[in-house]
């Protein structure tokens, strides 16, 4: 019985002074505090936005729609932080103790409004993209992920100052060794302004058909801090260093306003000049009343009597569609074809094919030693 006596005041002993002097009492109610709010976080994240969805919706604006969606996050780590906030004000501790509770509810309150700002760089993104037309897109999704690290590195240094790191004379210790990096990646600070310049200058930008010389010719599917994506035709990828694009000529084919058609027509020497004037002008006629060939004075069209071949006489047809998409091109191009056979073919004329042509003159036979393969 005394055994027992000694064992229960020794319980009690531990139960009333428990961890860190809390009674046993305390840790449970402040435990059971923390869980109720961190089990019912989706509840009241949940309330809260339907809540503010009913207001914005009032509105005409995307933005806050793009607010609304973002939140969730941060809000259902909201009730975390006020969950263990409570929780660590129930609890009784030492000065040293409670210090140390106080960093952590300043730590997760700093991380809760880093996160919120973090999120809220994306519907900020609707008024950088206004400025799509000034700038690039890719240099608008540059500055995007440029703001969301430095809210990210701005929010780690927040809390390092908060548990009495001093980041300052870190970083200037990493002064010395950033000096040593940066000339040994010479190649990659030469890509990233390299990047810069392109989006700056736009010389081309993502969905561009391009040809680098001497290098590939695709389309721009990524432009990176280091180098750019390009898709061949035949579905290949090629990683293409920036500092290239600052060496060799690019050719943006994209940036055309219209595309050539230029075809040297070949007609029989037994054409008229009759025929050909016809045919001439009723080529001529065709273009000039299409609405889907370009008549300015960057894109004027021709068709004249060029040159006299070896089995045709050859007339040349150039004129420029309206139409830079490739699929659109193909259609005009082969229907300008189809009419002029058929005008070739109502004015009687035929096209030319090389050929060529064998004289053969009779030879006397009273010489019949010409014959003779001994001779």
């Amino acid at each position: 019985m005394e055994t027992f006596n000694s064992f229960n005041t020794l319980f009690l002993d531990v139960w009333n002074n428990g961890v860190f002097g809390i009674n046993a009492t305390d840790i449970i109610i402040s435990s059971v505090i923390f869980l109720l709010f961190y089990l019912l976080r989706r509840l009241i994240a949940r309330f809260i936005l339907n809540r503010l969805s009913k207001l914005v919706s009032k509105t005409t604006t995307k933005i806050d729609d793009a607010v609304i969606e973002v939140l969730d996050g941060p809000l259902k780590f909201f009730p975390v932080v006020i969950g263990f906030f409570i929780a660590s004000t129930y609890l009784d501790l030492s000065d040293k103790n409670q210090n140390f509770l106080d960093l952590l509810n300043r730590s997760l309150i700093t991380i809760f409004i880093f996160w919120l700002l973090h999120q809220l760089i994306i519907p900020f993104s609707f008024v950088i993209k206004n400025f799509e037309s000034k700038i690039s897109k890719p240099l608008v999704n540059w500055t995007l992920k440029g703001l969301k690290i430095l809210v990210i590195v701005l929010g780690t240094v927040a809390i390092l100052e908060l548990w009495g790191i001093r980041v300052g004379p870190v970083i200037a210790g990493l002064g010395l060794f950033g000096v040593a990096v940066a000339l040994g990646a010479q190649d990659l600070f030469k890509n990233l302004i390299s990047g810069i310049m392109i989006l700056m200058e736009k010389r081309f930008t993502v969905d561009d058909v391009i040809l680098v010389s001497g290098e590939v010719e695709g389309v721009v599917e990524q432009i990176g801090f280091r180098s750019t994506l390009i898709r061949r035709f035949d579905s290949t990828p090629v990683m293409v260093p920036n500092y290239k694009f600052a060496e060799q000529s690019v050719i943006n084919y994209t940036r055309r306003h219209h595309r050539r058609i230029r075809w040297l027509i070949g007609l029989e020497y037994k054409t008229t000049i009759d025929q050909l004037r016809k045919i001439r002008d009723e080529i001529n006629i065709l273009i000039e009343k299409d609405e889907k060939f370009a008549k300015n004075k960057n894109a004027s069209f021709y068709v004249r009597i060029d040159s006299f071949s070896d089995s045709s006489i050859d007339m040349l047809v150039q004129a420029f569609t309206e139409t830079n998409d490739w699929g659109e091109f193909l259609k005009v191009k082969e229907s300008l074809a189809v009419k002029i056979i058929e005008i070739v073919e109502n004015n009687s004329a035929a096209f030319a094919f090389p050929s060529q042509s064998l004289y053969l003159e009779s030879m006397p036979i009273d010489k019949p030693e010409i014959f003779n393969p001994k001779t």
